[in-house]
């Protein structure tokens, strides 16, 4: 037979052989189903590990802007209209590399960025026409 003492702010329990011969009858609570990035309302689950903590810190809620954003967008391409959003967690996340390390630049500057998010097609063709200009002629 097992018996309790307790010993300052410790219970030691003295237990027999006979004690651990019967299974035990201690129920554990089911574990909490752990969600994906959408919970079940359809809204943004900020836990997520898989953000890797990205929602919260310095640039927390920039990134929260720009990921809604996102989310949300019924634009095409998706997430077209969220550019301003993008710049805005990309210019906190420049203010601080030791924490999000350093940011590349897009590839081709800023120009791909606008065309990437449906710049104009004036800009388009005006930027055409600056490529004809380049272009070596064939005499």
């Amino acid at each position: 037979m097992s018996y309790r003492k307790k010993l300052g702010k410790d219970t030691v329990i003295f237990a027999t052989k006979e004690d651990h011969a019967t299974p035990s009858t201690v129920k554990l609570p089911e574990p909490d189903p752990q969600p994906g990035l959408l919970l079940e309302d359809g809204s943004i689950n900020w836990n997520c590990p898989c953000l890797g903590g990205m929602a919260t810190g310095p640039c927390g809620v920039p990134f929260r802007e720009a990921f809604s954003c996102f989310q949300n967008s019924k634009e095409e391409p998706k997430g077209s209209e969220c550019y301003e959003a993008f710049m805005g967690m990309q210019t906190c996340m420049q203010k601080y590399p030791k924490i999000y390390g350093p940011v590349p630049a897009p590839p081709g500057g800023e120009n791909d960025l606008m065309e990437m998010a449906g710049g104009s097609e004036a800009d388009t063709a005006a930027k055409d026409t600056n490529k004809s200009d380049l272009t070596p002629s064939a005499n």
